[in-house]
């Protein structure tokens, strides 16, 4: 039986629920990808880590669109970073994908990795070859939260989501 692609309902829900029901998802970009194992939540409101916090801009445009989209940015000037679009449209909340079993140990190398660039920014994850694919939910008790890492401001959140092998 072949893999079916997350719903965009999978991702209409709140940041930090989307981010829980990720680990565990196989993530996939042109052949390559693996389980989702690390993910960081940010939130539409109260947290000052967000990239929408000031509100929308031409950069954060995407995370107000349709949930289930690709966020993607550089960081540090040399570091692209993927995000997911959570929440109703409208609202900007968004999950960082951190690590993928097999493929990078921080969300630098993971792009690095799989080959993601600012040019899958803005792409629909259920209708490109970057998608999550659904697996089996991670069990509860297998998620370690911690704060989120490299980050100042709302540093002490607890919005780190690891799955535990």
């Amino acid at each position: 039986m072949a893999a079916r692609v997350l719903p965009r309902s999978f991702y209409a829900r709140p940041t930090v629920e989307v981010a829980r029901g990720l680990l565990g998802q196989r993530l996939e970009f042109r052949g390559r990808g693996g389980r989702i194992v690390e993910v960081e939540a940010y939130l539409p409101e109260g947290d000052e880590a967000a990239h929408a916090w000031r509100g929308r801009t031409a950069r954060t445009e995407v995370l107000f669109g349709p949930p289930g989209c690709a966020y993607v940015f550089l960081a540090y000037g040399m570091h692209c970073c993927l995000n997911v679009v959570a929440e109703p449209e409208g609202t900007p909340g968004c999950v960082l994908i951190r690590a993928v079993e097999g493929w990078g140990d921080g969300p630098g190398k993971l792009t690095r990795a799989l080959g993601i660039t600012l040019e899958q920014n803005g792409w629909d994850l259920l209708h490109s070859p970057l998608r999550i694919l659904a697996a089996p939910a991670a069990r509860r008790e297998s998620i370690t939260v911690t704060p989120r890492i490299g980050i100042r401001r709302s540093a002490q959140l607890p919005l780190r989501f690891v799955l535990e092998s």
